[in-house]
């Protein structure tokens, strides 16, 4: 048996680590305003982004919002903005303990586009005329030098002023080094728009190769028309990516924003959940939401967990049940004492996992990375010699058609596409496996658990229910049942094993008080000691020699599929207690379904083999490993992987997190310890088999979406890009128009996310 309790510790990089320990005492903690997880017993500086330490725990349970970029996590400020790496719009992604704030950046966006659409239809009819019977002769009758200056005129503010931000991030990749898709298009657009402005106020100053019937052509339309098809993408993406926090922001409105507080005067108030502190008595009417994580004082209830289990029938709640904060009261009242506040409940660490998940990268976004790092400066370099090819060997007029075909290589290549295909898909699939139950903790774990051929499981809390009840009670001689199960209870008391809590709950039915222990010890994979009224007291597996008839009884009752503990007082057998866990009612249908899916499935647990050997049996498990402590559970996982195995390991118990941790996919059970969670790469906050399918199903879309995604961008530039720069032109006299590049560009970023976005469909 595993005992001990879990207390968890955050070091200054943010990070966490689990113990096992005694809980430590309270002490002043300084939290950073604006990074989630720092804090220090001691005043100081963040190692992160510098800010003073606060020590207000109220204030650093509503820090300052933290934006980010979905494509480089690493990139963290504390106001919306660019990425300066590759320019795309920061998300926010730490401090939502409150309503998502308005999206500045998208409204934004949005307004420059209308102005600039607004602006660019009179252009595109002042440019286009001439293929307009009427409207051409109107045109004609005013003279060619007013048309260009009414686009001039028209096309300034569009350039300048709604396609200001594109300057300003292809200015800062300049200058940082970091080309990217803003490279382009400042480079394209700004070259269109700066040679029609000298054109139309110098045209004196271009030879005979600029000229198209002894006039120098301009293109205010393209600068224009670019400018506002890259914002209508950018508008596109933003309400997009905007919707992929969707699951998050849900999870977020799940938690009320008071709570009523009981006073020590009896009194009550509502009060703001930010000062909620642990040992705070709480009340909860009927029909709301359960504030924070405790446990019931008094009173009773049904609370509706659905939102974590998806079983809609309430569970009773009385005193000494724990409640979860974000849960639905039924019609009872009761009054709870807070245990965990702030982003140490429950629902607050799912929406930091799904955010942090959200936020990682997978394995194979290195791929995109690595095309994209070379892809930027290849363009330029493509641009250039489309340039001088046209200039040198194109058709009059030369310099015109090189100038055009130059802008369509940089606007048409564009790595929008190529750069979303990975990200998008992770948020989506993350906010997706939500919804489900399925907690991803980084896109590593999503993309190898594609990969899994092979589960492990641990029985307890896994393929059975995890609620075991005492079945049998035999003694040997000179002694009751009772005072063999008081006795028993006595040391159990202080075990968190889920079978321990079966023989302590039998003793408080019969009403029997357990003693005082000394010097309880956990023996792991054996079972637990300690001295009570004198007596040493050891229950769980032997070693010594064994009556008989007590043995005979053992075997009997494992083969029936009752889990066997002795009990040893003084080093002499006292007797046995069988322990009976059900197995989970989603189980059967779970394993016939990896089944289907092609993976062998192996049980390890330390039960006895004859146990579990007949779940099994019955279960249709393919490799059986008894009998196995946490050490050898690890070894298993181990060995299996020696073998060529892509093994995913699913635990609930503290004694399974060095089996998780070794398995190239750790899977917890929701149901189970925080020391299992935290080992864990996915959890499943049902805590069944079902959801291992489900998480599987999630992991396989997802990846098949990525790939789509990809084999979409290196398809769309891999086309797109001689098109562009004319290759077509010999064949065909085809070529590509600034404006039909740009549209393409926008509409290859728009499929991109297009396609992420069926995610939030899948496994409907």
């Amino acid at each position: 048996m595993t005992h001990g309790h879990e207390t968890k510790h955050h070091c200054c990089c943010g990070g966490e680590k689990t113990a096992l320990a005694a809980a430590p005492p309270k002490t002043a903690r300084y939290f950073c305003p604006m990074c989630e997880g720092v804090e220090s017993d001691r005043p100081g500086a963040c190692p992160h982004c510098g800010m003073a330490l606060e020590k207000n725990p109220a204030f650093a349970r509503k820090r300052s919002a933290v934006y980010t970029c979905p494509m480089h996590p690493e990139v963290r400020e504390n106001h919306p903005g660019s990425c300066p790496i590759c320019g795309m719009a920061l998300e926010r992604a730490e401090g939502a303990g409150e309503a998502e704030e308005e999206n500045t950046e998208l409204k934004d966006m949005t307004r420059r586009f209308w102005v600039g659409a607004t602006l660019t239809l009179p252009v595109l009819a002042l440019s286009m005329g001439e293929f307009v019977p009427g409207w051409r002769d109107v045109l004609a009758s005013l003279g060619r030098s007013p048309v260009t200056w009414g686009q001039f005129i028209l096309s300034t503010p569009v350039v300048l002023w709604a396609g200001w931000p594109f300057f300003e991030r292809g200015a800062r990749s300049l200058v940082t080094r970091h080309l990217n898709m803003f490279t382009l298009i400042a480079m394209g657009t700004g070259a269109a728009y700066l040679y029609s402005v000298i054109a139309t106020i110098f045209p004196s100053v271009f030879p005979e190769s600029f000229r198209m019937n002894g006039a120098v052509g301009v293109y205010f339309e393209s600068a224009a028309v670019i400018t506002v098809l890259v914002l209508l993408g950018q508008v596109l993406e933003l309400r997009a990516r905007a919707a992929t926090g969707a699951a998050i922001q849900a999870l977020l409105d799940l938690t009320p924003k008071t709570a009523r507080i009981v006073k020590q005067d009896g009194s009550e108030a509502d009060v703001p959940l930010e000062e909620i502190e642990p040992g705070n008595r709480l009340r909860v009417r009927p029909g709301e939401k359960v504030p924070v994580d405790g446990v019931v004082l008094e009173g009773q209830s049904a609370v509706n967990e659905s939102m974590m289990t998806g079983e809609a029938v309430p569970v009773a709640k009385e005193k000494g049940s724990p409640v979860t904060g974000g849960t639905v009261n039924g019609t009872g009242t009761f009054v709870m004492e807070a245990q965990k506040v702030g982003d140490e409940t429950l629902l607050a660490r799912i929406v930091q996992m799904v955010s942090m998940a959200q936020r990682s990268r997978a394995p194979i976004q290195s791929l995109a990375d690595t095309v994209a790092g070379w892809f930027v400066p290849a363009v330029l370099a493509v641009a250039l010699v489309t340039f001088f090819v046209w200039a040198v060997a194109g058709p009059e007029p030369r310099y015109a058609h090189a100038l055009i075909n130059a802008v369509a290589v940089l606007i048409i290549a564009c790595p929008c596409a190529l750069g979303l295909a990975t990200p998008m898909s992770i948020i989506v699939g993350v906010g997706r496996g939500a919804q489900l139950r399925v907690l991803v903790k980084n896109a590593e774990a999503l993309e190898r658990l594609e990969k899994v051929d092979t589960v492990a499981i641990d029985k307890t809390g896994t393929l059975t229910e995890g609620k075991p009840v005492l079945a049998r009670v035999i003694v040997t001689s000179g002694m009751s049942e009772d005072d063999l199960l008081r006795l028993a209870a006595s040391v159990e008391s202080a075990s968190e094993h889920p079978l321990a809590s079966a023989i302590v709950a039998e003793a408080k039915e019969r009403e029997l008080t357990p003693g005082p222990v000394e010097g309880f010890e956990s023996i792991t994979g054996r079972g637990v000691t300690g001295r009570v009224e004198g007596k040493t007291v050891a229950v769980g597996q032997v070693e010594g020699l064994m009556p008989e008839a007590l043995g005979k009884s053992a075997n009997d009752l494992r083969r029936e599929g009752h889990t066997v503990f002795f009990v040893e007082i003084d080093g002499m057998i006292a007797g046995l207690m069988a322990v009976s866990d059900p197995i989970k009612k989603e189980t059967p249908a779970a394993i016939n379904k990896l089944h289907q899916l092609g993976l062998k499935i192996v049980m390890l647990t330390g039960d006895h083999a004859e146990t579990a050997r007949r779940i099994g049996k019955k279960l249709g498990i393919d490799q059986i490993q008894a009998e196995v402590t946490p050490e050898k559970k690890h070894d298993a996982i181990v060995r299996l992987k020696q073998e060529g195995a892509c093994v995913a390991m699913a635990g609930d118990g503290i004694n399974d997190a060095p089996a998780l941790a070794a398995a190239d996919v750790g899977i917890a059970m929701g149901s189970g310890t925080d020391v299992a969670m935290e080992s864990a790469g996915i959890t499943l906050v049902k805590g069944d088999l079902g959801g291992l399918v489900r998480a599987l199903e999630l992991s396989r879309v997802v990846m098949k979406n990525i790939r789509l995604n990809l084999l979409f961008a290196f398809i769309y530039n891999g086309v797109g890009l001689p098109v562009a720069a004319g290759m077509l032109y010999p064949f065909t006299g085809l070529l590509l128009s600034p404006m039909v590049a740009s549209a393409a560009m926008a509409l290859s970023s728009v499929s991109v996310i297009g396609n992420s976005l069926r995610l939030r469909k899948a496994l409907a």
